[in-house]
C-alpha cells in the first residue's frame, strides 16, 4: 500500500522528529538519499554536470546538501539561486566541496546532464514565481534529466492541481511518505517516476493517510474466492439493468465485466437480452421491471440506458431496493441527490469527469483541475460512495474523510476507449454482489480494470472494450500471483 499525506501532517510528523535528533540531522538523511538516487540515475558521477535550482526554502537546501556530496565524488556541480536567500549551511557545504554558484544560469543548463529541482517545495502554492518561470523552462528544453525534490516545483501537494506555471520532472525523490499530489492528476503526470527515501518519518505519521493507492498484495487480499460450500447463488448474483434498442453493445459489455467479478451469476434485466445470450448463454435474463426479476445481491442500472420514461422507472426501481446499488452512465443522469441519500443500502456512483461535474453543477474543467475536491463533494453531497473515473480513478467513501481517498494509478490511456465504462460498471457491480463494500468494490475493480487492459495493450496496439474484458482473468492471475 502507497500512503500519501497531507502538508500540515508531514510538518507535525517532521517537527516530531526533528525534536529528537540533533539540529540538521533530517536534512542530512533527506540529501544523502536524493544524491545516491541521483548518482543511479547518473550512472556514473565522475565527471559529470550537474546544475542544482535553489529556491529559499528547506528545498533548496536538500539540493545544496546532495549537490555538495556529488561534488565531494567528483561531479561538476553549479547551483542558480532563485529565491531572495539560500540556505546558508547547504551553500557553504557546497562550496567547501567544489562546487560554484551560476552567474549565468542559460549557459550551465545548455551544457548539463542533470537538472536538481529545488525551487519550491510542499508549501508552495499556485505555480512559479514569474523569475523563475524562463530558467525552469530552459532546463525542460535541456537534454538533461530533471528530476524534483520531493515535489515538482510549482505544483500543490495537497491536491494535486496545477495553478500555474509548474517543472515537469523526470523523477521525483519524495521523503518520508507521498504527498497526494505525486498520486493525483494533473500534478501526477509533472513528477515522472516517483521514488520515496525512508528518513525516519514513518513512526511519526498517523495510522490513517489522507490518500492511499493499492498495489497487487493488497488487491490479492480482497479477492472474493468460493468456499468449498459455495454454489452460485450464495457466490452472489448481480444484477444489470442496462442497455437500450439503441444501444444494446453496452449491455453485452456490462454482462462481460459482470461474469469476470466473481460474483456466481449475472441476471440481466433490459431490452437487449436477445444480444446478451448470443454472446453469453450463462447469463439469466428478464424483461423486467428490476424488482421482478429475482433475487440479487447488488444491481448496477445505467450502462446505455437512455432516457425515457422506462429508464427512469427502471432507476428508481433499482434505487428503491434494499441492497447495493452502483449507478453509471445515463443512471447518474436521471439520478436525485435525495433519492441517494435515502437508501439504506450503500450505492456506488461511477462518473467521468462531464458526469461529476453535471452532478455538481460546475464545469467540467473545475473537475478536472481539481479531482480530489470533487470526489470528496460528491460523496459528501449524495451520501454515495464515488469512483471518479480518469486517468488516475479516486474512490471516496461519504465518511467525512475518516477513510483515505483511494488513488488508482493502473490505467493505461488506451482505456479511452467506447464502452471500457460499462466493463468497469459490470465488474465492479459483481464485486458488490460477491460480498466487498462500495469502496472495496470500487477499488479493486478499478485496479483490475486497469491491468486488465495493461495486457490487452501489451503490443503497444489500440484495444475495445470486449478485450479489456477478456484480459480481467489475467489480470486476476496476475494480481494472485
Amino acid at each position: 500500500m502507497r500512503t500519501a499525506y497531507s502538508v500540515e501532517t508531514v510538518r507535525a510528523a517532521e517537527a516530531e522528529l526533528m525534536a529528537r535528533l540533533p539540529q540538521g540531522a533530517l536534512m542530512q538523511r533527506a540529501a544523502a538519499g536524493l544524491a545516491a538516487a541521483c548518482a543511479d540515475l547518473l550512472g556514473r558521477v565522475y565527471g559529470a554536470r550537474i546544475v542544482l535550482l535553489v529556491g529559499s526554502g528547506d528545498n533548496g537546501g536538500d539540493a545544496l546538501y546532495a549537490g555538495a556530496r556529488l561534488a565531494r565524488r567528483g561531479a561538476g556541480v553549479s547551483a542558480v539561486l532563485l529565491g531572495s536567500r539560500a540556505h546558508e549551511g547547504g551553500l557553504a557545504a557546497l562550496l567547501a566541496a567544489g562546487g560554484r554558484v551560476a552567474e549565468d544560469p542559460f549557459e550551465v543548463l545548455a551544457f548539463t546532464d542533470l537538472v536538481l529541482d529545488g525551487v519550491t517545495g510542499i508549501g508552495g502554492h499556485g505555480g512559479l514565481r514569474p523569475d523563475a518561470v524562463p530558467v525552469v523552462r530552459a532546463a525542460r528544453g535541456s537534454n538533461a534529466a530533471v528530476v524534483a525534490v520531493d515535489l515538482p516545483s510549482g505544483v500543490e501537494a495537497d491536491s494535486g492541481e496545477v495553478l500555474g506555471e509548474a517543472l515537469h520532472a523526470d523523477a521525483t525523490v519524495t521523503f518520508g511518505t507521498y504527498k497526494p499530489g505525486l498520486l493525483i492528476d494533473p500534478a501526477r503526470e509533472y513528477a515522472g517516476t516517483v521514488r520515496l527515501v525512508g528518513i525516519g518519518l514513518e513512526d511519526h505519521l498517523p495510522s490513517v493517510p489522507d490518500v492511499e493507492a493499492l498495489q497487487h498484495a493488497d488487491v490479492a487480499q480482497l479477492l472474493p474466492v468460493p468456499a468449498a460450500e459455495s454454489d452460485k447463488y450464495r457466490r452472489g448474483v448481480v444484477g444489470l439493468v442496462a442497455g437500450s434498442a439503441r444501444y444494446p453493445g453496452a449491455a453485452v459489455l456490462a454482462v462481460a465485466g459482470g461474469l469476470r467479478g466473481g460474483a456466481g451469476a449475472v441476471r440481466y434485466v433490459g431490452p437487449a437480452a436477445d444480444a446478451v445470450i448470443a454472446r453469453f448463454p450463462e447469463a439469466l435474463v428478464h424483461a423486467g421491471p428490476p424488482s421482478k426479476a429475482g433475487r440479487v445481491q447488488a444491481w448496477v442500472v445505467g450502462p446505455g440506458l437512455g432516457d425515457g420514461s422506462a429508464a427512469v422507472d427502471a432507476v428508481q426501481d433499482v434505487l428503491d431496493s434494499d441492497v447495493p446499488v452502483l449507478v453509471d452512465a445515463d443512471g447518474l443522469r436521471l439520478l436525485g441527490a435525495a433519492t441517494v441519500r435515502g437508501r439504506s443500502a450503500p450505492t456506488l456512483l461511477t462518473p467521468h469527469a462531464g458526469e461529476a461535474a453535471a452532478l455538481l453543477g460546475v464545469p467540467r474543467e473545475e473537475v478536472e483541475s481539481a479531482r480530489l475536491a470533487s470526489v470528496r463533494e460528491l460523496a459528501a453531497r449524495y451520501g454515495a460512495t464515488v469512483l471518479l473515473k480518469g486517468s488516475t480513478t479516486l474512490v471516496a467513501a461519504p465518511d467525512g474523510g475518516r477513510s483515505p481517498v483511494r488513488v488508482n494509478p493502473m490505467g493505461t490511456p488506451w482505456l479511452a476507449t467506447a464502452g471500457s465504462g460499462d466493463v468497469l460498471s459490470g465488474l465492479a457491480g459483481s464485486l458488490l454482489a460477491a460480498g466487498l463494500d462500495a469502496r472495496d468494490a470500487g477499488s479493486v475493480a478499478a485496479y483490475l480494470h486497469g491491468l486488465a487492459a495493461r495486457h490487452a495493450a501489451s503490443e503497444g496496439t489500440p484495444i475495445t472494450s470486449y478485450e479489456v474484458a477478456e484480459a480481467l482473468p489475467y489480470a486476476w492471475r496476475d494480481v494472485r500471483a
